[in-house]
């Protein structure tokens, strides 16, 4: 895994001029009512993902859509927060022409695809490259905060109980793709049926049953859990936080990188764990809040 690293979010938002943030703010987020719902599957090919359980939420806010380059512009310009890969002066890049992941010398938030791009042509795009303090700190910022593994699975559901994907049992229902996912055979080619061969602005594609957008697919997203394989054996059923501790955290959707030979991490209950001062072009994230 390619890595960078960083400083504590106290201590980076205290060097940026801004600990404590502002007050919290739950504009474009919206409120997802508290229920239960089954967490996780019991499909033996993802072991990693289950055993499924029954969890019980208190109500909180999500943000509509992926935290976009906008967004994170207007934090960076505020407080003079340096990222990870800015820092370090590059980034992890999956490189279609070598189908692998390769250290993208140049890339950082700012140059989504490297030297000669800049985020300033793709504002409303999700924002990427960011490692997981980088992410906590410009919620941290918002008054907000990461959304926890299991409100992540509960809103991306959208109301929908028991299915594979956030729409349903199909794929692409009547030939309609749903979301921002890799068509053909990974890595070798992607074909684009669905417009993107890469991420792509927030909002392409339908909502899901909570006015949620890209919930799946786009990019990956950070979630405040760390990971543990076997976690869903053992955790609590109200509120579950994640383990305590661990050395990777847990991301969340599914990517453009997403495929039906692949990873498949469209589906609504798949997972995946990075370290967390892994930066990549196909991971960001959405802020989250409590309810008052």
């Amino acid at each position: 895994m390619l890595l960078v690293r960083v400083l504590p979010v106290a201590l980076a938002l205290l060097l940026a001029g801004c600990a404590g943030g502002p007050p919290p703010d739950v504009s474009g987020m919206i409120r997802i009512e508290g229920g239960d719902f089954m967490m996780g599957t019991d499909d033996r090919r993802y072991p990693y993902e289950g055993p499924a359980h029954r969890v019980s939420l208190d109500s909180f806010y999500l943000d509509k859509y992926e935290v976009t380059n906008r967004q994170y512009a207007a934090f960076a310009d505020a407080t003079g927060f340096l990222t990870e890969s800015e820092r370090l002066g590059w980034s992890g890049v999956f490189d279609p022409r070598s189908n692998g992941w390769t250290k993208g010398d140049g890339a950082d938030w700012r140059h989504p695809h490297g030297p000669g791009s800049s985020y300033s042509d793709m504002l409303d795009f999700p924002v990427v490259h960011l490692s997981w303090e980088d992410a906590a700190a410009y919620c941290e910022w918002r008054g907000a905060r990461l959304p926890t593994e299991a409100e992540f699975e509960y809103a991306a559901r959208g109301g929908l109980e028991g299915t594979i994907y956030a729409w349903g049992n199909e794929l692409t229902p009547g030939g309609v793709h749903q979301a921002n996912l890799w068509q053909g055979q990974f890595p070798d080619q992607d074909r684009t049926l669905d417009g993107f061969g890469s991420h792509g602005p927030v909002g392409a594609f339908p909502p899901n049953g909570y006015g949620l957008y890209d919930m799946t697919g786009n990019v990956w997203e950070w979630v405040a859990d760390w990971y543990a394989p076997d976690y869903f054996a053992q955790s609590p059923s109200r509120n579950p936080q994640g383990p305590r501790n661990g050395t990777q955290k847990v991301q969340r959707g599914g990517s453009w990188l997403c495929s039906e030979n692949y990873c498949q991490g469209y589906r609504v209950a798949a997972r995946m764990m990075t370290d967390p001062d892994s930066g990549l072009n196909n991971l960001g994230f959405r802020c989250a809040g409590d309810s008052r």
